[in-house]
């Protein structure tokens, strides 16, 4: 169910902006089959992500509650007219920040951008279960041969 769609009009307001997706739209929280916020962004929040975490932990936790972040990373525009946000910070350092927030809340970070996937803990558990497939199927190719040699 697709709940809020929280526009933080121009600003990185991420704090405001949680507080009323999480204090309006989930105190009926028992009438939710499952309860998950989506951050689309594409730059750092204008509070400090050590606050942010925080509270992220505390109202996840007591809601049952995940937040999973999306960043998407954009080329920066050199001419553009843009408003600088109150915080400034380089793609990785966002990222890093992002995933920070995302694992916190428990929930799951996302890194994209033109050029495609820089990071996905999705992806990364996939490639995780491949690896341990892997390595099981080359542990029974072994018992499998050490079987043959007894026999």
């Amino acid at each position: 169910r697709w709940v809020l769609n929280l526009r933080c009009k121009g600003s990185r307001n991420f704090m405001g902006a949680l507080r009323r997706a999480v204090e309006v739209d989930f105190k009926d929280k028992e009438k939710h089959k499952s309860q998950g916020l989506y951050l689309l962004t594409t730059g750092i929040p204008d509070q400090e992500t050590h606050t942010i975490s925080a509270y992220v932990a505390e109202v996840c936790q007591g809601f049952d509650l995940q937040l999973h972040v999306c960043l998407f990373s954009v080329i920066e525009d050199s001419d553009s007219n843009r408003i600088v946000p109150a915080r400034y910070a380089n793609p990785t350092e966002t990222a890093i920040a992002f995933k920070e927030i995302a694992q916190a809340a428990k929930g799951r970070f996302h890194w994209f951008g033109e050029a495609g996937i820089f990071e996905s803990d999705d992806i990364t558990m996939i490639v995780s279960e491949m690896e341990k497939a892997n390595n099981y199927s080359q542990k029974c190719v072994f018992l499998v041969e050490s079987l043959k040699q007894r026999s």
